[in-house]
């Protein structure tokens, strides 16, 4: 089916070329005469005519509807009239009882949107704004779902960006809450290497503001720790208008959360942990500075080259974004802090401790002195537990090691190796399972003043000469330690052996546990292994024969019977 343009240059076609009437035209096309009369007049057809339709019975009314309508424009907006209200009103003060309701309710749909934007009320006007650099910026929390562990977990992402060039600092929290919100603040300042010199934009979210005092303008009641964080770092905020209209006033960072989650977190990531994620999102952000922004010449990494420099500078002093709580320790050295349980040292059972609750995190300290650190639990009813905080308490009660829950997650996450387990059950089999245990707790007790890793020699050496002794193994990892520190010393930070006369460049000998028996001159194992030389005579009890009453009795009939011979 040909479409009127194309029907009007048939006919002018055929006009031109066969000279055809319009009569012979009409009959050809299959129009009216006066179609081909406008065809001939203009290559444009003429817009149809859109009929006027008239309502009779509401025409008398019109004029009562319409200035509802218009009194709706400052009426509050749950105060404004619907159709069933206008009719009502009609048959009170008119006596319209020939209107129904549905030509009321046609006529108000339209006439409503008529009258609004003839006051310019629903009419989106977007005003291009200029951003100079190092001046503003635009922060926002978008909702993001992750795999942690291989548990789908929903996230938190929070997102700062920079008005000017664009340059974004994505973090993603278990927490969308006011630790997560300051966190996220200082790791963009510091990320960005300094704060936005007029202000930023912001929603109204619980997390700054308390109040909105009045929804047309900028006036609200801030939290307290909020007004301190923005004094510290030396920024304004600005808020937004509530609802979508506040939503264009920081279109930048809207856009910014939908375009990353949509290239960068779909499909959705999976990681063990979300530090692995964030440190995946570092690397994104690296490379988002190549991308061009619609609109702009420049890429986002040259634009930040010129705005880094603008930017206003950085507090001495980095702002602590915990919150601080005071949980009291009870009698499982646990504390309390969101639903969630924590471990710390047995010894502050029964006293209050100091939280300071972060974003992924959260630091316990007895008084100014950190005891604990615990990554933040992300599932409601979890637990962290740290097998160190009750060594003291296990060294008396042995016996409850086997089935803690410390012992259970020390094993989960790896810091008690299969090497633990080995000298657990090696020094169970030759001291009891009582010493044995008390044995492997003075072992871990040296994870507190060595590295892991020589502990972990410590007991492999102590193991291959079967000496499952605590004394032995900690002789042992200091001298893997110390040997480590040595050779750290001699070589450089790439490995290879520092500037030095190659006389000295030959590595330290590599030590192991040597068994006492080998300390015999006979065995040559002993000066393989370094000991010195030793010219003591052979050990021998023949002196103390002499002692034993047979050997006594057998030497005085030896002497009678010698006797009696010679006589």
């Amino acid at each position: 089916m040909e479409s009127r343009v194309e029907l009007f240059a048939a006919i002018r076609r055929d006009a031109r070329v066969e000279e055809l009437s319009i009569r012979a035209l009409a009959k050809r096309h299959g129009v009216h005469r006066r179609t081909v009369r406008q065809a001939l007049v203009s290559a444009m057809p003429p817009p149809r005519k859109v009929p006027v339709r008239s309502s009779p019975r509401l025409d008398p009314f019109k004029d009562a509807i319409d200035a509802m309508l218009r009194s709706d424009l400052d009426a509050p907006r749950k105060q404004r009239h619907t159709a069933t209200r206008i009719l009502a009103r009609l048959l009170d003060e008119h006596d319209a009882i020939s209107v129904s309701y549905s030509t009321v309710r046609d006529y108000v749909r339209v006439r409503r949107a008529e009258i609004d934007l003839e006051a310019g009320r629903r009419v989106e006007v977007f005003i291009p704004q200029e951003h100079a650099p190092g001046a503003e910026a635009e922060v926002d929390f978008g909702e993001v779902w992750v795999v942690i562990a291989g548990v789908k977990t929903k996230c938190h992402m929070f997102v700062y960006r920079l008005s000017h060039s664009g340059k974004a600092i994505h973090r993603v929290y278990p927490t969308g809450g006011q630790e997560a919100f300051l966190e996220g603040h200082i790791d963009a300042f510091e990320t960005l290497g300094g704060v936005p010199t007029r202000h930023i934009r912001y929603d109204n979210l619980t997390s700054a503001v308390t109040t909105v005092l009045h929804g047309k303008d900028r006036r609200r009641k801030e939290n307290d720790r909020w007004v301190l964080f923005c004094s510290h770092y030396g920024f304004d905020p600005f808020y937004c208008q509530p609802g979508i209209a506040g939503a264009h006033e920081k279109g930048g960072v809207e856009g910014e959360v939908g375009w990353f989650r949509r290239n960068h977190l779909t499909p959705m990531p999976e990681v063990d942990s979300l530090d692995e994620l964030n440190e995946r999102i570092r690397v994104w952000e690296s490379a988002d500075d190549a991308r061009r922004i619609t609109g702009k010449l420049t890429t986002i990494g040259a634009d930040y080259t010129n705005e880094r420099n603008q930017l206003g500078p950085l507090p001495v002093e980095r702002f602590d974004p915990g919150l601080v709580l005071h949980p009291r320790v009870d009698r499982s050295a646990m504390i309390t802090v969101r639903m969630m349980k924590y471990s710390v040292p047995a010894h502050l059972i029964g006293r209050k401790v100091r939280v300071s609750l972060r974003a992924s995190h959260l630091v316990i300290y007895d008084g100014r002195t950190v005891v604990a650190t615990h990554p933040r639990v992300a599932s409601r009813g979890g637990h962290v537990t740290d097998l160190d905080h009750y060594l003291e308490v296990l060294k008396y009660k042995p016996g409850a090691l086997p089935g803690s829950t410390a012992l259970a997650a020390a094993r989960a996450s790896g810091t008690f190796t299969p090497v633990h387990d080995a000298f657990w059950a090696a020094s169970r089999k030759v001291n009891g399972d009582t010493d044995g245990t008390k044995e492997l707790i003075d072992v871990l007790l040296l994870h507190r003043s060595l590295p892991a890793d020589a502990v972990t020699a410590g007991i492999s050496a102590a193991l291959t000469v079967g000496a499952v002794c605590a004394e032995v193994v900690a002789v042992e990892a200091r001298r893997h330690h110390a040997a480590t520190n040595a050779v750290d010393t001699i070589t450089g930070a790439g490995g290879a052996i520092a500037d030095c006369h190659p006389a000295d460049q030959v590595p330290p000998p590599k030590q192991r546990v040597v068994s006492l028996t080998q300390s015999r001159l006979t065995d040559p194992a002993a000066v393989i292994a370094g000991l010195p030389v030793d010219t003591r005579p052979l050990p021998t009890v023949t002196a103390y024969d002499e002692l034993l009453p047979r050997r006594h009795a057998a030497s005085i009939d030896e002497s009678d019977l010698s006797k009696a011979s010679t006589s």
